[in-house]
């Protein structure tokens, strides 16, 4: 990948974090000689403050467009995140229109555009798939039912202005990311396993997809470098192991017992409907990255889960 001019959203998150250092200083990609370089364009929800800082507003659906102007990539990752508070009625609000508002006001300022970026890079999530029980899903299955399902169709559907107007559009349908900060798993599963209170969530026979910070990375990398990606494209490991099974590794990495258990009704009434996600199963394939080449620096559980403990 030459150099270019990316604009990104969510920029200061976990993910957003570790891609802007890459791009810019090097970092995990999967073609040769593409390491750092490029030029990285922020959008921010303030007012810029900085050289590389554009504002944009995605309640008000507002984007500065001339900001972008000249960008040959957009990676939209900006979202409320789905575990930070309790659901109310409110918070839910919060989440559904911080995706699909956001995506809206970002693909029509792409499209605005003359000429419009090469690829429009638009985060989503597993999700999108419901409960998938014990069945491998990729990209080709139809959504699910549920809150988070229908959320992430309207997520994807609001990048519609972008898709019309012929720019490469791609969905990374990503399964939390193992991290040792941020996110669920640095916020939450790593303080409480490290405690030796974890332990399986109901009866722990859901499958549960994840991926590691760095192959999140070069997966996206990845989606900018191959042409042939549009459309959904799955960021999960390719290991599969139910709740169960992840506990159990988790205390082998972290030399602590796992023999808490939260039963179903107890996660119902502290998370409310967000408990239904987690335990939904969801056995989550990367068919498209591994079809066009990617290669999994963490592809299983356990070298994920030490790769964020490093």
């Amino acid at each position: 990948m030459s150099a270019m001019r990316i604009a990104i959203t969510g920029s200061a998150g976990l993910i957003g974090t570790a891609l802007v250092r890459s791009l810019r200083d090097g970092g995990p990609s999967q073609a040769e000689g593409s390491g750092g370089g490029h030029e990285v364009v922020r959008l921010v929800r303030r007012q810029p403050r900085a050289a590389d800082e554009v504002a944009w507003d995605p309640v008000r659906q507002h984007v500065d467009a001339a900001g972008i102007a000249g960008c040959e990539a957009v990676v939209h990752l900006a979202a409320a995140g789905v575990g930070d508070r309790y659901w109310t009625p409110a918070y839910r609000k919060e989440v559904w229109d911080s995706r699909v508002l956001g995506t809206a006001a970002i693909a029509e300022a792409v499209a605005s555009l003359d000429p419009p970026p090469r690829v429009l890079v638009s985060a989503s999530g597993v999700g999108f798939y419901g409960d998938t029980g014990d069945r491998l899903t990729d990209e080709s299955a139809p959504p699910g039912d549920g809150f988070m399902a229908d959320l992430c169709q309207a997520w994807e559907e609001a990048a519609a202005p972008a898709q019309e107007a012929g720019v490469r559009t791609v969905f990374t349908r990503s399964a939390p990311v193992v991290a040792s900060k941020g996110g669920a798993w640095g916020r939450r599963l790593f303080p409480i396993f490290k405690l030796g209170l974890g332990g399986r969530l109901g009866d722990g026979r859901q499958y549960w997809s994840l991926i590691a910070l760095d192959d999140e990375v070069a997966a996206i990398r990845h989606i900018l470098d191959t042409e042939e990606l549009s459309g959904p494209v799955n960021c999960t490991i390719p290991e599969q192991l139910t709740n169960r099974e992840v506990t159990a590794v988790m205390g082998r990495v972290l030399h602590r017992p796992t023999a808490f258990a939260v039963p179903a009704p107890v996660l119902r009434f502290t998370l409310r409907e967000f408990a239904d996600d987690i335990l939904a199963g969801k056995r989550v394939v990367p068919a498209k990255l591994l079809k066009t080449g990617f290669s999994f620096a963490y592809p299983t559980v356990e070298s994920a889960l030490r790769a964020a403990l490093r």
